[in-house]
């Protein structure tokens, strides 16, 4: 197979959700994986570059991509860059897939596998907050890999809210849009926060049954929870992080004044098989090099698949 460079819609075929969740966990449990500290480089005005490495016995990829806040509300991206995928045994460029599709692929698959082993009740509806690429994945994946059948958005643009409210339909959900997510709660067992996560935007009690993924804040300055609330979930719930990495980087926890080192990952529950919790369950997700490594891997399977 020749170097492939792929567009946003190629590496979008690559990357199926359920397929990509089953990848993230047979990730988590193959012994040769290795994912050292990602690289946050500052950047002037406020932007950063991610410089993002892993390997296995066979693959090994960088995500090189940069994180622009300003560029919200711009019609340009905020995230940009490029996952190159390298073969271990001849040193061989293999693949160079969409930076931001893999990020948004791999981050709602992760939220899915979290729900599928986590969620009290993975039946909907689905509460989403942020109508960005983000929220737009996350609904992506919860209809094509928990079957959700209803889609509720709230979004702080009333016109990106209906456009995604527009696209769940198209995925065969029912779709609505609302102003008051705290009241939302009530009714919705399924829950993502997919903000910039410039300042709290839920902090209420949810239900019961409730599954709740907060993948805004990635950095120990951003924040979607409200700190009452993440504490709530810690005294009557069950609170899980994607990896140890979001002990310096969950702003959310970190604000609350959480002590993430006790919290159990999503590593721990799919290797050990824990069952499944009862109560409300948070999932804080942060990011990591190992879910870019996942997605690098599903997308050479496929790609010579069909070479």
């Amino acid at each position: 197979m020749s170097d492939i460079l792929l567009s946003a819609a190629a590496t979008a075929a690559c990357l199926p959700y359920p397929a990509l969740a089953d990848e993230l966990a047979a990730l988590l449990t193959d012994s040769a994986v290795t994912v050292p500290p990602r690289l946050v480089q500052p950047l002037p005005g406020g932007a950063s570059l991610f410089v993002m490495p892993a390997n296995d016995a066979t693959v090994a990829m960088t995500k090189l991509i940069t994180f622009t806040p300003a560029n919200a509300g711009t019609g340009r991206p905020t995230i940009q860059g490029d996952v190159v995928v390298f073969d271990i045994a001849t040193g061989t460029r293999r693949l160079v897939l969409d930076g931001p599709t893999v990020t948004a692929h791999r981050t709602a698959a992760v939220s899915l596998l979290a729900a599928q082993r986590l969620a009290p009740n993975t039946r909907g509806p689905l509460l989403v907050l942020g109508a960005g690429v983000q929220g737009r994945a996350h609904v992506e994946a919860f209809v094509a890999g928990l079957g959700v059948r209803e889609v509720w958005i709230c979004s702080r643009s009333p016109a990106s809210a209906e456009a995604l409210a527009a696209h769940a339909r198209t995925r065969g959900a029912q779709a609505r849009v609302v102003d008051d997510a705290a009241a939302a709660l009530s009714d919705c067992p399924l829950v993502v926060t997919a903000t910039p996560a410039s300042g709290v935007v839920l902090d209420a009690r949810p239900r019961e049954d409730a599954y709740i993924a907060a993948v805004g804040a990635f950095t120990p300055r951003m924040v979607e929870l409200g700190p009452a609330m993440c504490r709530d979930l810690m005294a009557c719930g069950t609170v899980v992080v994607d990896t140890r990495d979001a002990e310096h980087e969950a702003g959310d926890l970190l604000q609350a004044g959480v002590d993430i080192t006790a919290l159990p990952s999503l590593a721990e529950i799919v290797r050990e098989s824990r069952p499944r919790p009862a109560g409300p369950v948070l999932f804080k997700s942060c990011g990591w090099g190992g879910w870019d490594l996942a997605a690098a891997r599903l997308a050479m399977l496929r790609v010579c698949a069909e070479a």
